[in-house]
C-alpha cells in the first residue's frame, strides 16, 4: 500500500510539473510579445508553433538552432516575411519558450 501512494504521489508530481511548464512556456510567449505573430495551431505572420514543432521533430539540433533565431531573427524558412531579432529575451526564458515549442501537437 506505502509502495502505491508513492507511485501515485511521484506520478502527479510529474503530471503536475508538465502542465506547469505548458503554463510557463504560453505565459512567456505572451510576456515576451510572441503571440503577436505565432499562435499554437494557426499561422499569422509566421508559422504556428504546431508547425514548428512538426518541421523539426526529431531534429536533435532544433533547439539550439530555433532559440538563435529567436534571439538574432532571420528569414527565408516560412515565407517572405522575417522573424525580428529578439536579444532582450533571457536565455532561461527563451529556452523554456522553444522546449515549449517544440512540444506541441
Amino acid at each position: 500500500m506505502n509502495l502505491l501512494k508513492q507511485s501515485t504521489f511521484v506520478l502527479s508530481i510529474g503530471l503536475l510539473s508538465g502542465y506547469s511548464f505548458a503554463a510557463d512556456g504560453m505565459a512567456l510567449a505572451q510576456k515576451n510579445n510572441c503571440l503577436a505573430c505565432h499562435s499554437v495551431d494557426t499561422k499569422i505572420v509566421g508559422p504556428s508553433y504546431k508547425d514548428v514543432a512538426l518541421k523539426y521533430k526529431g531534429n536533435a539540433g532544433a533547439l539550439n538552432m530555433l532559440m538563435a533565431k529567436v534571439k538574432n531573427g532571420g528569414g527565408g524558412v516560412w515565407g517572405s516575411m522575417p522573424m525580428p531579432p529578439n536579444p532582450q529575451i533571457n536565455p532561461e526564458d527563451m529556452k523554456t519558450i522553444v522546449s515549449w515549442v517544440l512540444k506541441q501537437k
